[in-house]
């Protein structure tokens, strides 16, 4: 009988531990779920104020465009090499209207700058996009620095001619 005694105590308190267990892992899970859905609320449902930025990003002015005369000029080539021209027509994308009125004036000098450089430049070095990028930053550090303290944000190309 003593033995009987001790086997029904034995599997008593594993019962009582498997059924801790089973409620354990039940909370646990229920936590998780908690977690998982308090973080795809705050990443995903929650208004981080970005209806506030938003309305002001739609509130923001579009550029405004200047347009800069045509330019022809001839590439620099080497002694014997035939003679090549480009033909260049921009326009500078400035923030507002009000820069335009500050712009016009230097025009001139603007276009001057254009000219002297464009001339150094030779045909290989219009070659693909990447020298089409590089012309385009190029002008644009040249009309920021006739400009300054006044910017523009950058020189677009409207045609681009090698002939």
């Amino acid at each position: 009988m003593a033995d009987d005694d001790q086997v029904d105590e034995g599997s008593g308190q594993g019962s009582a531990s498997k059924g801790k267990r089973k409620l354990i892992m039940i909370g646990g899970a229920v936590l998780l779920l908690a977690v998982a859905g308090g973080g795809g609320w705050f990443f995903f449902l929650r208004d981080h104020g970005g209806g506030e930025q938003h309305a002001e990003m739609q509130a923001a002015k579009p550029p405004v465009f200047v347009d800069v005369p045509e330019i022809l000029v001839n590439l620099a080539s080497g002694p014997g090499e035939r003679i090549q021209y480009l033909k260049v027509r921009a326009v500078l994308e400035v923030k507002d209207a009000p820069l335009i009125e500050k712009i016009q004036p230097s025009m001139p000098r603007i276009t001057d700058l254009f000219q002297v450089y464009l001339r150094e430049l030779r045909s290989g070095d219009l070659n693909g996009s990447v020298g089409l990028f590089r012309m385009k930053e190029e002008l644009t550090k040249r009309v920021n620095a006739a400009i300054a303290p006044n910017q523009v944000n950058a020189v677009l190309f409207k045609e681009v001619v090698i002939q």
